[in-house]
């Protein structure tokens, strides 16, 4: 993966997605989610490089910070939720792709909560 195109059609291969681009800008799509029009993925230019910006637990965005030299704090994004990806050949299409779906089930649907009964 190495291009703004294969990246977003790596996320589109997700179920129930949709390419946006809110910003007017060619270069910066926003993935989302139909179901909730929430956001699981960005993918931009940057520094001569291609982003994806993804959601992530921050116990894990703080790992993979740590494993790969790739994944940074997000641009423009809460850096403790958010991680970005730089597509600099360093990760394998297949732990970006574990990456961006883990993003994608982190913003789903929540399960509905049971309401407790009330005595009377």
């Amino acid at each position: 993966m190495q291009t703004i195109r294969e990246a977003i059609d790596a996320c589109l291969t997700l179920p129930d997605s949709y390419e946006d681009y809110p910003f007017g800008l060619d270069s910066w799509a926003v993935i989302r989610r139909h179901c909730n029009k929430k956001m699981f993925a960005s993918v931009y230019e940057r520094e001569g490089r291609v982003w994806i910006n993804v959601k992530a637990e921050p116990n894990w965005g703080d790992f993979f910070k740590t494993v790969y030299p790739a994944v940074v704090p997000a641009y423009h994004m809460n850096k403790l939720h958010w991680i970005s990806i730089i597509l600099d050949g360093s990760m394998t299409d297949s732990e970006i792709l574990h990456l961006i779906d883990e993003s994608y089930r982190l913003v789903g649907p929540k399960p509905k909560k049971k309401r407790a009964r009330q005595n009377t």
